[in-house]
């Protein structure tokens, strides 16, 4: 469970940002995406090593944004 202390005089929106942000950290919302579906652990590799290929090429400046 999240909580999300706040002062005295903090608003409604500061209190939401918070939890928003605290919310994305957890990576709760990701997780829950990834288990939608059932990802066989052969693709999630190949998965992992295509955007390990994508980074080193960008830090190479062999592709550009």
């Amino acid at each position: 469970m999240l909580i999300v202390q706040i002062k005295e005089g903090d608003t409604l929106e500061k209190a939401l940002k918070k939890f928003k942000k605290k919310f994305e950290k957890t990576g709760i919302l990701r997780e829950l995406r990834n288990r939608q579906f059932y990802t066989k652990p052969s693709v999630r590799k190949k998965e992992i090593l295509k955007r390990a290929i994508f980074r080193q090429k960008l830090e190479q400046g062999l592709i550009e944004k």
